[in-house]
């Protein structure tokens, strides 16, 4: 897998200050994607093992709250393959930050409720290292700058651990 960028410190994607992870490969192809350089798979650099310990030496400080995963996309399968034993490591080291995910792809269709190629035989366990999922596909003609945390109106910001929980769609933020 490869990454476009990491950006430190970042007050944009999720609550708090986190590191954001931007992932390279998406074949969603929303029309004016504001990151269209990361729809190639090969954009960036290499993730390694020194990406990785960069990224946890990032989070350590006790003010950072967690990592974020944008792209690109975190789900595609590809991508899946890389991030699953990542994110596993980050829980186990960072129990109390919070992984928060955006994808163009829906809760439905991480989980197989609705067939798209998110669906592996990973994704769900993927899914269930996450914190709070933002997803669906950005739609121009939807975009709306005062929305949080999501650039059009069709999108959600999810509560995972809470939908686990409930067996329904559960809501961080309306």
């Amino acid at each position: 897998m490869n990454y476009g960028e990491i950006k430190l410190n970042d007050i944009a994607n999720g609550e708090g200050v986190r590191t954001s992870l931007f992932v390279s490969g998406c074949r969603h192809h929303c029309k004016n994607c504001f990151n269209q350089q990361t729809w190639d798979f090969g954009f960036g650099e290499a993730f390694t093992e020194n990406t990785m310990k960069e990224i946890f030496d990032s989070v350590e400080p006790a003010w950072i709250n967690g990592l974020s995963l944008l792209g690109g996309e975190p789900f595609e399968p590809e991508n899946q393959k890389v991030l699953l034993p990542f994110l596993i490591m980050f829980k186990e080291r960072f129990p109390k930050k919070t992984i928060w995910c955006y994808s163009g792809f829906t809760y439905e269709e991480i989980i197989g409720k609705v067939e798209s190629r998110a669906h592996t035989n990973i994704s769900e366990e993927m899914l269930s290292l996450i914190d709070i999922l933002v997803d669906g596909r950005f739609v121009e003609e939807k975009k709306d700058i005062s929305l949080v945390f999501r650039g059009s109106s069709n999108q959600r910001v999810i509560d995972v651990q809470k939908t686990l929980e409930a067996g329904e769609i559960v809501l961080h933020i309306e």
